[in-house]
């Protein structure tokens, strides 16, 4: 009888009456679809699904593509009911079009949606503009043309969380970047909080003018005395033929970073009296004309075919549809800054955005304003930095002999932790090895630290002052970590042998003088040493420069990790649960997270940042020296800061609990325990942690589950390889092993 009623119920389908051609579209479009993917999931052809949709000649699905075909859209007419016909506004102008310059066609519940893309005046004042948590969906809806090229999204049920607006500002009320994209032969450009608008420029030359005059696309400063963020263009492979560029870079092309000079785009920008900058165009190209007193005029292109969006960052963003990837950027662009280029780029540009070298001083008896150096910044000039920061093959080292090798009393070696040892017996008679992630742990080491902000003052035997930001060099071979002190007048005696040194990456007791950052040399205090430093370079103008930095990521992080359901008010128990599927809940935002965390490290990585090819060799400048923000010495206190901060909480668990770790790499510690879970080993009494040890969280600084493994798994890996002491915490979240060194 089943199968009877299922034949009824596909005769009814097959003859399913289905909407006007015209409406077709509008729900395809409203939800972001594009003519491939509704193809694809019908399994027809893609002018199959154009002739459904064309009001010239309309064709009709037949047998079981139109039951799919009519089901489709009527999930879509769920999510997008049909508009309210807007009233006329006034006459009509030589177009067809109404005379007012914009027009929505949502009513009622749609005007919130209108309100997302930054008109206030589509709504009631009494109703508030909602913030980013919990603006547009990914998918766009588009109305008809209205004389300003715009196209505003139609009403919706409901708005997932975050996806980022046009801001209050008006010059840029339409987001900080657009997603250029090609259909039916019509240019496009998807905004932030579902709008697309109507691209008429036939031409990149064309498509930059377009967007300073005319998209209101780009991004108010973040201090004061900072400048507006340029409008980003995110060029798809259709965008890229309709432009006469290439959608695939070659090998050459990619490894010089950028297309020919001599490429007929290049020419026509420069008929234009349009520039590029020294690195060309590339993946992440600027173009501009030389600013004009205030105004600048520069737009910047993200081209992810040629590889602009790194994947271990971005994930498959540079594969997703125009609306979601217009999303995706623009979370991250509202939530830390438009990209700048690469996560790292854009790291080491937010520091400057946030603390520009200059501003404007005070008016002079003339009423003029001059630039002035901004206090708190790294100014505007770049500063040497001491010989024993410099990496090898700096300028400042040239006079040393040909292959010399510097030690640690002439480098310093700040860097994370690399560190594992032998499991003991009792250790083995456990079943589980348990791995426990510092969540943005650098950028936690970089919270409230003090860094210089002028060049270094060389100083011989000098008073070590654990204030003073610097680079000291000093014996801390003889620190015993068999009797440290944990706490006001309180001491603990621990096993040295189970725990990894504090002053060396590899964990190894030093052997005699050698450079330290002022955390690691202040740490030796701390633990009830004494210390007597040889020499130091230090720098006496200094300041907590990267504040501001670190507390607009550590709220890019929480507020995109509140959208995914991990919240920081959360229990132990259900942080860990909501930690267990938070990327499967919606992977757009788990990219985020994962271009912030990028953020974090890869801009700290370009405070050091080294020579990059051409042609550079030893003892010879490179670029990056160029620039006031090339600090090594303010990398390597936060690397410093970070692995003494992971250290101190080793020592306060280890003096508790008698447990010591198994491994460390970087931000990650393994322990053996009895079960699967952190909270089978880190000590919570009454649900509170222990007091400077480690504290499960979403919170910078506190500890998520990296993953577990069985003990027996661990010591297979091992006997394996021959290395009893291999880092586990390099496989410790699932298991593969992959690039094994056993130093051989």
């Amino acid at each position: 009888m089943s199968e009877l009623f299922d034949a009824v119920d596909a005769l009814v389908a097959s003859r399913a009456p289905l909407p006007p051609a015209e409406e077709r579209k509008r729900l395809r479009q409203a939800h972001g679809l594009t003519l491939d993917e509704v193809a694809a999931a019908l399994k027809v052809r893609r002018a199959t699904v154009s002739g459904w949709e064309s009001v010239k000649k309309t064709t009709e699905p037949r047998g079981p593509e139109r039951e799919a075909y009519a089901r489709l859209l009527d999930k879509l007419a769920e999510l997008y009911p049909a508009p309210a016909a807007a009233p006329d506004s006034g006459p009509a102008t030589s177009t067809g079009q109404p005379a007012s310059e914009e027009r929505t066609l949502a009513t009622g519940p749609a005007s919130e949606a209108a309100a997302m893309t930054g008109h206030e005046s589509a709504q009631p004042a009494s109703v508030p503009v909602p913030g980013a948590a919990e603006q547009a969906a990914p998918r766009s809806a588009r109305t008809a043309r209205s004389t300003s090229t715009s196209r505003r999204p139609a009403a919706r049920k409901a708005a997932p969380a975050g996806t980022p607006v046009g801001g209050t500002d008006p010059r840029f009320e339409n987001g900080p970047l657009a997603v250029i994209d090609v259909e039916d032969s019509q240019v496009l450009a998807y905004c932030t909080g579902g709008l697309v608008l109507d691209v008429p420029a036939k031409s990149i030359p064309a498509l930059v003018e377009w967007t300073l005059k005319e998209a209101k696309l780009g991004q108010p400063k973040l201090s004061g005395p900072g400048k507006d963020a340029d409008p980003l263009l995110v060029l798809t492979e259709a965008a890229l033929e309709r432009y006469g560029l290439p959608v695939a870079l070659t090998e050459a092309e990619r490894l010089a970073g950028r297309i020919p000079e001599g490429h007929k785009v290049i020419k026509q920008l420069a008929r234009a009296d349009w520039k590029l900058t020294k690195r060309g165009f590339g993946p992440w190209a600027r173009i501009y004309r030389p600013a004009q007193g205030s105004e600048r005029a520069c737009v910047q292109l993200c081209i992810p075919s040629w590889h602009a969006l790194d994947s271990r960052h971005w994930g498959n963003a540079g594969q997703l549809p125009p609306a979601e990837l217009a999303r995706v950027l623009g979370v991250y662009a509202s939530r830390v800054m438009t990209p700048r280029g690469s996560t790292a780029v854009t790291g080491l540009e937010l520091m400057t955005a946030l603390h520009p070298p200059t501003r404007a001083s005070e008016p002079d008896a003339t009423g003029k304003r001059h630039s002035e150096h901004n206090p708190g910044s790294l100014g505007k000039d770049p500063v040497d930095c001491a010989p024993c920061e410099a990496p090898d093959g700096h300028p400042l080292l040239k006079d040393l002999p040909r292959f010399h090798v510097r030690g640690p009393g002439e480098k310093l070696f700040e860097e994370a932790y690399d560190w594992a040892r032998p499991m003991t017996d009792a250790e083995c008679t456990l079943r589980h090895l348990v791995g426990i992630d510092v969540n943005m742990a650098f950028a936690a080491g970089a919270n409230g630290l003090v860094v210089g902000l002028v060049a270094p003052t060389h100083v011989k035997t000098p008073v070590f002052d654990p204030k003073l930001p610097g680079s000291w060099l000093v014996d801390l071979s003889h620190v015993d970590l068999s009797r440290v002190k944990v706490g006001k007048d309180k001491w603990a005696d621990l096993d040295a042998n189970l725990l990894p040194s504090p002053f060396t990456p590899k964990g190894e007791r030093p052997e005699g003088p050698a450079w330290y950052a002022t955390p690691t040399v202040a740490y030796a205090v701390e633990l009830g040493c004494d210390v007597t430093p040889i020499e130091a370079y230090v720098r006496y103008d200094n300041g907590r420069y990267l504040d501001g930095w670190y507390n607009r990521l550590r709220d890019a992080f929480l507020a995109t990790m509140a959208d995914l359901g991990v919240d920081a008010d959360m229990e132990p128990t259900d942080f860990l649960a909501a930690m267990d599927d938070y990327k499967e809940r919606d992977p757009d935002l788990a990219i985020v997270v994962s271009a912030i965390k990028a953020t974090v490290k890869g801009g700290l990585g370009k405070l050091r940042e080294r020579p990059r090819g051409e042609g550079w060799r030893p003892g010879e400048s490179w670029r990056a020296l160029s620039r006031p923000t090339w600090r090594p010495d303010i990398r390597a206190a936060v690397i410093s800061r970070t692995r003494i901060n992971l250290h101190r909480k080793i020592v306060k668990h280890a003096a508790f609990t008698g447990q010591y770790p198994v491994a460390v790499l970087s931000d990650c510690v393994v322990y053996a325990a009895g079960g699967t879970s952190p909270l089978d080993f880190l000590p919570y009494r009454d649900g509170k942690p222990l007091p400077g040890g480690f504290k499960v969280g979403i919170n910078p600084g506190l500890v998520k589950h990296e993953g577990t493994q069985t003990v027996l798994w661990g010591e297979e890996v091992r006997e394996r390889f021959n290395a009893p002491e291999l880092n586990l915490a390099r496989y410790i979240k699932d298991g593969t092993v992959t690039d094994v060194d056993n130093g051989e």
